[in-house]
């Protein structure tokens, strides 16, 4: 049982610099191939759980390969987790496939990913590789805390080398801590709330009846959510670097209150419309089509739906070119650039930016103006004006200005972050840009915020769950060009391509229909974005053809249907 003093022949000396026959200079500790003898495997591993143990943590470093790295996390593990004694006891060597499936579940796991830094895991680390001749030792760790008789126990597993004046240190890794703990991770002791009963919309209506929220929601943490403080527990937690991950609870050191009721923003009105709306645009769920719709002025996330309803969600996690709808961003930035509706942008039928353009009618109108070539998405008129005005990563700099692209979005389940392109692209693949293809990747919740974004009149980072953080766009569009924008949608809602699935809605409207090229022999996808009041939507049907056949009639279902609140 660790609860001695060190002790053990051979470990007088803990710095990995011994001595030498000139004093004025000391010869280095090395790691060795040779295999510690189970003798000394097993003195150095009691040493540095019994120094452990008493909370001599920087002579429990020392008896490591890296003590710097070892004292750090030692004493961050003191700090975060806060146990008030330790108690480790070794027991015997350790099998490869017992070390495999405590570290990652089972024998034959993968690994766990490394993250970057953290107090617990230091990037800095100096320690060498472990030799294919370390010896693994299994220990038995007890952590007890204050002012519960709550008792924390696991295996643990450590490794030990032998070093080149004939002791024997501990490899340091994470792991050592406690075998989930990878490079790069925190484990500390935080506050935990039990899983919520179920799932809510913002009018307390329960969700279990939206096919295509089932496999979406799974993605929402079900502990660790932040509730009142008064219904939390404490508990032992690994967390990643980045803080995005779900945490791992690894110990409960007191239970927290029962879970309640967790209300999403999700409208069910909207949803039962945004569901039907994918179903019958995707025949069926036969090709795979997605829709999202959010609030302007807060940023909620009013309705997300697929089809099929339990396959991919290509509502969050989708990352495909959008077609025309970009023509949105690309306009910002040519009326940001000082261009008017009026502005004349001659439309011609064809023009080259490393392969043909065309676009989806035939005949040329030299007489085209800004509005006319938005309004009826003429390819040839953004490609041809947007080299002449723009260059290589406006569109990206605009985008992360005004749109709050660039920076990820936690909106409470996983999701794909839009990529538009940086400077330094080619002039083709920068022309292919200005009508949402080439290397531009977007999904429906990115697309349903730049329509809110215009709508609303600045960014508003969209959100599943009342209370997470929305980050900021760092600008937005001067007044002037917001009226602008705003009046090219209404046009184009009223009278141009999104005329069609938008005739008979109410209210302040705007739209842009997008149809993104696949590879060759593939059916177009069909894509369309648009407000309707307080509410805007992006709809994507893959292979659904032009965006007024498809995404159009699906997102104006959901548009009429209106915001409610």
């Amino acid at each position: 049982m660790s609860v001695a003093m060190i002790g053990g022949a051979g470990y007088g000396a803990y710095s990995l610099v011994g001595s030498s026959d000139d004093p004025k200079t000391p010869k280095a500790r090395t790691v060795v191939a040779e295999p510690p003898s189970a003798e000394l495997a097993a003195n150095g591993s009691k040493a540095f759980l019994d120094a452990w143990a008493s909370g001599d943590l920087e002579a429990a470093g020392k008896l490591t390969d890296d003590p710097q790295a070892a004292t750090t996390a030692l004493t961050a593990f003191k700090d975060k987790v806060k146990p008030s004694a330790m108690t480790l006891a070794t027991s015997g060597p350790a099998t490869a496939a017992a070390v495999a499936a405590a570290t990652s579940g089972s024998p034959s796991a993968p690994p766990k990913a490394t993250a970057s830094a953290s107090a617990a895991a230091p990037a800095a680390s100096t320690a060498t590789p472990p030799p294919a001749g370390q010896v693994m030792m299994a220990f038995k760790a007890k952590a007890e805390f204050a002012g519960t008789t709550s008792t924390w126990s696991y295996d643990g597993f450590l490794g030990v080398v032998k070093m080149s004046d004939g002791t024997a240190s501990v490899h340091w890794a994470p792991s050592v801590i406690h075998p989930h703990l990878a490079e790069g991770e925190t484990i500390t002791a935080q506050p935990i709330f039990a899983p919520p009963s179920n799932m809510t919309d913002r009018n307390g209506k329960s969700l279990a009846s939206y096919a295509s929220l089932t496999s979406m929601l799974a993605g929402i943490p079900k502990a660790n959510i932040a509730g009142d403080p008064a219904d939390a527990g404490n508990g032992v937690v690994i967390l990643d670097a980045a803080g995005k991950g779900t945490p791992e609870n690894l110990f409960t050191i007191t239970a927290p209150k029962p879970g309640k009721p967790l209300k999403l923003t999700i409208d069910g009105a909207l949803q039962a419309a945004a569901e039907k709306a994918v179903l019958d645009q995707s025949q069926g769920g036969r090709r795979k089509a997605a829709l999202v719709a959010i609030e302007p002025t807060t940023g909620k996330i009013l309705a997300a739906a697929n089809a099929p309803a339990t396959g991919f969600n290509t509502a969050f996690l989708g990352a495909t070119a959008p077609g025309s709808t970009m023509k949105v961003i690309t306009a910002a930035a040519l009326l940001e650039g000082g261009l008017s509706p009026e502005s004349p942008m001659p439309c011609p039928a064809t023009t080259a930016a490393g392969h043909t353009i065309k676009n989806d009618f035939e005949e040329p109108h030299p007489e085209y103006t800004l509005k006319d070539d938005f309004t009826n998405s003429c390819n040839t008129a953004f490609v041809i004006e947007g080299k002449a005005k723009l260059k290589s990563g406006d569109l990206a700099d605009l985008g992360a200005k005004v749109f709050g692209f660039g920076t990820p979005w936690k909106v409470g389940v996983p999701n794909v972050d839009a990529v538009i392109p940086g400077a330094g692209q080619n002039p083709d693949e920068t022309a292919d840009e200005y009508y949402g293809q080439g290397k531009i990747k977007m999904n429906p919740l990115a697309m349903a915020s730049v329509a809110a974004t215009v709508k609303g009149g600045v960014f508003k980072q969209p959100i599943l769950i009342e209370g997470l953080p929305q980050i900021e766009a760092p600008g937005k569009l001067s007044p002037d060009t917001l009226t602008k924008l705003r009046a090219l949608m209404s046009a184009t809602a009223h009278s141009g391509t999104a005329a069609g699935p938008m005739g008979g809605l109410k209210g302040d409207i705007g739209g842009k229909t997008g149809t993104a090229e696949r590879a060759a022999g593939q059916a177009t996808d069909s894509w369309f974005t648009a407000y309707r009041d307080n509410l805007a939507v992006a709809a994507m049907v893959e292979g659904g053809g032009h965006g007024v056949d498809a995404a159009g009639p699906a997102s104006a279902a959901v548009l009429a249907v209106g915001n409610g609140g």
